[in-house]
């Protein structure tokens, strides 16, 4: 008798295509948890930390340059490896970085709440800046493997918004924490998500194909040396003075290096910053924009908290929700802003949307000591986030559209390390100049006041914290009030012209756009290939 096989009937490749469609939704939804989880931590960070600065500076004595440090070690350090860490990626496997970035995370961020010193916190700021360079590309570089089509423009629709929502929530519990614990629960928290996401990346999550692709560990290291001496000159110029040999030095060496850098990409066959995309007059102009819209607001959110704070005295949990319309409102409008550019061009809302910020930032200088929130601070914020909302998603859709799709993930690369390297350098000199501000102005104040020569020694030596600055005079009451109000006043003086000049960038931000960015509105094609892009660059910065 002749056995017969017989072939799988209809019904039989129908469950197992179901088996197999299940199976994969199943991993893409793993996918999207473990990625939303481990990019928000990283987004998370900069707005709790900023939340924190105040507090930090008085428990651990910090100056104001310390404080400056603890939030541009990561900055500096996300920056500059942002780009080789999503080449790390693709050579060594996207999920395999990803789990390193949130191993190292953890560590960092372990070291960040046992810190003693402004030192030893700096250092763990440094560290946290690695891990975040190597999730924050990958956890796209995932998403994007693991989708296709049109589910792949809907998961990163959704990673955006998750991670936009968690951001909006980080600095109310991060400002709750610190109130009714310690800021160092704030940093604590960040190791139950990261042994989490861990677990779901070992349990779920598939490893990827590796890609032969070469790394630029010479274009790395000179861009973090040379933006790390950049910046170290700058901030320590404010309390030394750039009269100082050792500053003078350091600025020196921070140029040349940079010069080199940009000499080995020139050079190099597999450049980490390909110049030859910086022909595009656009593309020149939207990173042009990018880098000084993205420095005024860096500028007002790292010196705002110091003045809800230290100055109008709010709860840290108060300032931190003092920050939610503004991302109530960038979340709620982004789709809507996503379409401007295929309505009218890239030219009108890149001009309109930061000339909208610009007034924003303006208003930031108006309030006073003891002012109500919902009359001074409020409307600054929302129509802040309304500028920010019209610019973000077309800056972002122009940035993409300006290059071919060959070239479109590098773009985007470039553009977020570009915002970053902008709050980098903004804090970094606007540090000097509201410090300079600030010691004229306490200077003009103190004319008329009769201090006890150790008094006025020990303010000398607490200038540099600014508005925190804390002197007892306990035998005058009414002089220790008068010079309580001479600090205040003249932190408050130092704060508007940080506010000016925000509002300036903003402005001058406009005004590139105006002159560089071409006015064609976006076809159908593009917007389809832009989608993805405009999301993803949209919340990582």
């Amino acid at each position: 008798m002749t056995n017969i096989i017989k072939p799988p009937s209809d019904e039989g490749v129908i469950q197992n295509l179901n088996h197999s469609t299940d199976y994969q939704k199943e991993t893409q939804r793993w996918v999207l948890v473990a990625t939303i989880l481990g990019s928000s931590m990283a987004f998370i960070d900069g707005t709790v930390v900023n939340i924190a600065l105040p507090i930090l500076q008085s428990d651990l004595n910090a100056t104001t340059g310390e404080v400056q440090w603890v939030v541009e070690s990561y900055a500096l350090i996300l920056a500059a490896l942002v780009l080789v860490g999503g080449s790390l990626g693709d050579f060594l496997g996207r999920r395999r970085i990803f789990a390193i970035g949130i191993g190292l995370f953890a560590l960092a961020s372990l070291a960040c709440g046992f810190a003693t010193t402004p030192l030893f916190l700096i250092l763990a700021q440094a560290v946290q800046g690695i891990g975040a360079a190597l999730l924050v590309p990958n956890s796209l570089a995932i998403i994007s493997a693991n989708f296709d089509g049109a589910t792949r423009g809907r998961a990163i629709g959704t990673w955006s918004g998750f991670t936009t929502i968690t951001a909006a929530l980080g600095p109310v519990l991060g400002g709750w924490l610190i109130q009714n614990i310690s800021w160092r629960a704030a940093f604590f928290i960040n190791l139950p998500i990261s042994l989490l996401v861990l677990f779901i990346l070992w349990w779920r999550v598939p490893e990827n194909p590796r890609q032969d692709t070469k790394l630029d560990w010479w274009g790395a290291g000179l861009a973090t040396v040379g933006l790390g001496t950049l910046v170290y000159g700058l901030i320590e110029a404010g309390s030394q003075g750039f009269g100082n040999p050792v500053i003078i030095l350091t600025l020196i060496a921070s140029v040349v290096i940079l010069t080199a850098f940009v000499i080995v990409e020139r050079r190099s066959r597999s450049p980490m910053l390909p110049l030859g995309l910086f022909r595009s007059r656009t593309f020149s102009g939207a990173n042009l924009l990018t880098l000084l819209l993205y420095a005024a607001l860096s500028i007002n959110m790292f010196y705002l908290p110091f003045n809800l704070i230290q100055v109008q005295g709010y709860s840290t949990t108060a300032a931190g929700a003092a920050f939610l319309p503004f991302i109530i409102i960038m979340f709620t409008l982004s789709r809507w802003a996503g379409g401007l550019v295929s309505r009218f061009g890239s030219r009108i809302p890149l001009v309109v949307g930061p000339t909208i910020a610009a007034a924003g930032l303006f208003l930031f200088s108006l309030p006073g000591k003891n002012t109500d929130y919902w009359t001074s601070f409020f409307p600054a914020i929302v129509i802040l986030a309304l500028g920010m909302s019209v610019s973000v998603a077309p800056l972002t859709t122009t940035v993409m559209g300006s290059v071919d799709n060959s070239h479109a993930g590098i773009a985007s690369g470039i553009n977020n390390a570009v915002a970053r390297t902008a709050g980098l350098l903004a804090i970094a000199v606007l540090g000097i100049i509201v410090l300079s501000s600030f010691n004229a102005s306490l200077d003009s104040r103190l004319t008329g006041l009769e201090l006890p020569s150790q008094v006025r020694l020990e303010l000398d030596q607490q200038r540099v914290k600014l508005a925190g600055a804390e002197i007892k005079v306990s035998s005058n009451p009414q002089l220790q009030t008068k010079l309580k109000d001479s600090i205040t006043d003249s932190f408050i003086e130092s704060y508007r012209i940080a506010a000016y000049i925000a509002a300036g960038l903003a402005l001058a931000s406009a005004i590139a756009a105006g002159l560089l960015i071409e006015s064609k509105k976006q076809s159908a094609k593009e917007k389809d290939k832009n989608v993805e892009s405009m999301y993803s660059s949209g919340s990582d910065k």
